[in-house]
């Protein structure tokens, strides 16, 4: 059998060639491996680095981690563009699509990038946090759960309100427990017949002897108007944020209990009462 000699020289050829790629691309592999390696083990060094200092500086959890994988694959990606670009890949067009594909990422994610950004804002400023009660957006409830895009409220009927965090940051935010304390407003109207101060007397014995009424503020009873048909007096005690429906509740039933056996009225309609009866 004879052996073209063609064949042999593009064989040769080919060897050589490869020789060649191998000794022009080894270098650079390498590099381009060491870089990797070197480049990986700083990344994770900056991201602990990054959630120590958050840690240390009280950043909720959920933003921790958030933050931090958010770190992690941006380097990640930047050091991938580092390694491409060492073995002699043409970046720019890395860099064009990574640019068109963030703008139309944004574009499409207008709305939970803006609740996102909403979410950060309230875990580092903290205008409330689980468990208080407050009311955003028109909704009143005990904050269940804060999330990056949205905040979980528990409402007083039991229901789970979720609300956007771009809207809630950027709405007006009530939170009834951040004192620690709340007022709860009664106004009791009483005949014209009444003697105020024995009707203060009895309103403000209500108040002194429920034993969730605090003392500190003190509870306070004052006469707010000269309506119509009534002499109208402003109730006002104090309760711990966990107590205040407790309070309101109950001073609304012992005050009508106490009023009674004092012998003082409550206006009623007459007017709207003797209608009925013919």
């Amino acid at each position: 059998m004879q052996i073209n000699a063609t064949e042999v020289v593009t064989e040769k050829d080919w060897i050589t060639q490869l020789k060649d790629i191998v000794i022009d691309y080894a270098p650079k592999i390498v590099a381009a491996l060491v870089i990797l390696i070197v480049g990986l083990f700083v990344i994770n060094m900056i991201v602990r680095l990054a959630k120590r200092i958050m840690k240390k500086r009280g950043i909720d959890a959920t933003l921790q981690k958030f933050l931090g994988n958010l770190l992690s694959w941006t380097l990640k990606i930047l050091l991938f563009v580092v390694v491409a670009s060492k073995l002699g890949v043409e970046t720019t067009s890395f860099a064009a699509v990574i640019g068109a594909a963030g703008l139309a990422i944004g574009l499409a994610l207008q709305g939970s990038l803006s609740n996102f950004a909403g979410g950060v804002l309230i875990m580092i400023f903290k205008p409330y946090k689980i468990g208080d009660l407050i009311e955003a957006q028109g909704v009143l409830g005990v904050v269940k759960e804060i999330q990056i895009f949205t905040t979980h409220l528990n409402t007083p009927t039991n229901k789970l309100a979720i609300l956007p965090n771009g809207a809630v940051s950027n709405g007006n935010i009530v939170n009834y427990s951040a004192e620690g304390k709340l007022r709860v407003d009664h106004v009791i109207g009483v005949s014209y017949d009444a003697d105020i101060k024995q009707t203060k007397d009895v309103l403000m014995d209500v108040l002194t002897s429920h034993p969730k009424v605090l003392k500190d503020p003190a509870p306070t009873v004052n006469v707010s108007e000269l309506a119509d048909s009534s002499v109208n007096f402003a109730v006002r005690p104090w309760a711990n944020v966990a107590d205040y429906w407790d309070v309101y509740f109950d001073v609304l039933e012992n005050t009508k209990i106490a009023l009674d056996k004092a012998g003082i009225e409550i206006p009623y309609p007459h007017a709207v009462e003797i209608q009925k009866k013919e």
